[in-house]
């Protein structure tokens, strides 16, 4: 590899964790100021994902699932959305935006195998540290 691509891959390495930094800073301000002013939790989300599109990242799933797709707002539950739980056709979590009605299913089964699994691992990794 030529030293010159190693540069720009740095680079573009180092432009990526900027910009997630920048939309962790951004999100984190939309959850302070949103409960007195949420027009503008509403402006930061969107220039989160201003710099997450400009910057190709993908964004955490604690993010993703805290702003509506549709009006880009800032969600937060029993504000501006409502937040329900269902077993049928296959648990997920339901969840309606009150400012445009979009509605956005994420399931949780898969979530919950997952925490199922954690305590087994930790078990087995504090009997690996006894013996």
């Amino acid at each position: 590899m030529s030293k010159k691509k190693f540069l720009r891959q740095k680079e573009q390495r180092e432009k990526r964790r900027i910009a997630r930094e920048r939309v962790e800073i951004l999100f984190t301000l939309a959850e302070r100021v949103f409960p007195y002013d949420p027009e503008l939790a509403n402006r930061y989300v969107e220039i989160a994902l201003a710099v997450q599109q400009k910057a190709r990242i993908k964004l955490p799933r604690k993010w993703k699932r805290r702003y509506c797709r549709r009006c880009h707002s800032f969600l937060v539950p029993g504000r501006n959305a409502r937040v329900r739980l269902r077993d049928k056709p296959y648990p997920h979590v339901v969840i309606k935006c009150l400012s445009c009605g979009h509605i956005m299913r994420y399931p949780y089964l898969k979530e919950q195998k997952e925490r199922r699994r954690k305590p087994s691992e930790e078990r087995a990794s504090r009997e690996a540290q006894s013996s």
